[in-house]
């Protein structure tokens, strides 16, 4: 294994996308530094079995931490003296952001301002930040776009990650921080969120019962598998924004997804065939903060680094229903293939 000089600091490590991007890192011969506050947004449990995976790798060191903790986050910085960022760690969820407000604004922008500090007091070399498809909210024009206008979030969710690029934005024009932000697509896959739709479908339909499919079923969603967005963001790192003559910071926002819209129902129809499990289907009407079709165009960073997914849907659920039986132990009608 190649050893990569330098450390790399991983917020929110103990997360979905955290446990897969660290481990590609540490297989790569990085030092990885991964921080987390292991908060019950959902199952601790399943972000301390996420830990144990990356604590059998010697470069992995955990600190345990709040992202709202100035104080803590300043010494974090001091003491690991990071060349690279990954910031992850974010109070995700649309629908959670209508009922506890509050903690999207403590951790999405107090928290993503101790960051940017943190990479300007220690000459941080590149700042890659999670941001996210919600920042599209009542955009109607498809397929997304980063050249499209977004200012009419859906969700106060949307709105933080909005108000990171911009406030990365204005700490690359300031200070020169390179930072690039990634606009996610619905990453799925082994080791997920459970309070994602893929995988609270997945637990329903097994113990039979009904599964809510919201808008009466037509809704679109632009499934990327996990891995495809690891190698992504990976090819991400290695391409550093600059800054050009004529003034502009070094600066990037790209979208980062499958490219490939799928209808909800349809959806549901794969991962019963995975299953080897029919649903049984509750048809809903429209939430609040949801929005109805979510399509990336991902052709600036297939141009820039090479980005191109390539994992199916029906393997992608494969590899997830056969973790999910895995993990959850002895399940009914998961299929081993």
């Amino acid at each position: 294994m190649e050893k990569n000089d330098g450390q790399i600091l991983v917020t929110g490590a103990a997360g979905f996308i955290g446990l897969h991007l660290c481990r590609r890192l540490l297989s790569d011969g990085w030092a990885v530094t991964g921080m987390d506050n292991l908060n019950d947004y959902y199952d601790p449990a399943l972000k301390q079995a996420r830990l144990a995976l990356l604590r059998e790798f010697p470069a992995f060191s955990f600190h345990r931490l709040d992202l709202a903790d100035r104080e803590g986050m300043r010494q974090l910085f001091a003491e690991t003296k990071p060349e690279i960022v990954f910031h992850l760690a974010a109070q995700a969820g649309v629908r959670y952001s209508v009922e506890n407000p509050h903690v999207y604004i403590e951790s999405n922008v107090v928290g993503f301002l101790n960051i940017l500090e943190g990479c300007r007091h220690h000459k941080v070399k590149h700042l890659v930040y999670a941001s996210s498809s919600s920042v599209y909210g009542l955009n109607t024009q498809m397929p997304f776009s980063v050249e499209d206008h977004v200012d009419h979030p859906a969700s106060l969710y949307g709105a933080t990650k909005k108000a990171n690029e911009l406030m990365a934005h204005s700490y690359s024009h300031l200070y020169g921080i390179p930072t690039t932000g990634l606009r996610f697509f619905t990453v799925y896959g082994p080791w997920g969120r459970p309070d994602m739709a893929y995988f609270s479908f997945t637990k329903e339909i097994l113990a039979g019962k009904p599964i809510s499919l919201f808008n009466h079923g037509k809704m679109k969603r632009d499934f990327t598998y996990v891995d495809d967005i690891i190698e992504g963001v990976v090819r991400v790192m290695r391409h550093i924004p600059q800054g050009t003559a004529e003034g502009a910071p070094p600066y990037r926002i790209y979208n980062i997804g499958n490219e490939n819209p799928v209808e909800l129902e349809r959806f549901v129809q794969i991962l019963e065939e995975q299953l080897g499990e029919k649903a049984v289907i509750q048809y809903l009407p429209m939430q609040a903060g949801d929005v109805v079709a979510t399509y990336a165009d991902v052709q600036d960073l297939m141009r820039d680094t090479g980005f191109a997914p390539s994992t199916s849907l029906e393997d992608g659920l494969r590899h997830f229903t056969k973790w999910y039986g895995e993990y959850y132990g002895s399940v009914q009608g998961v299929t081993n293939a």
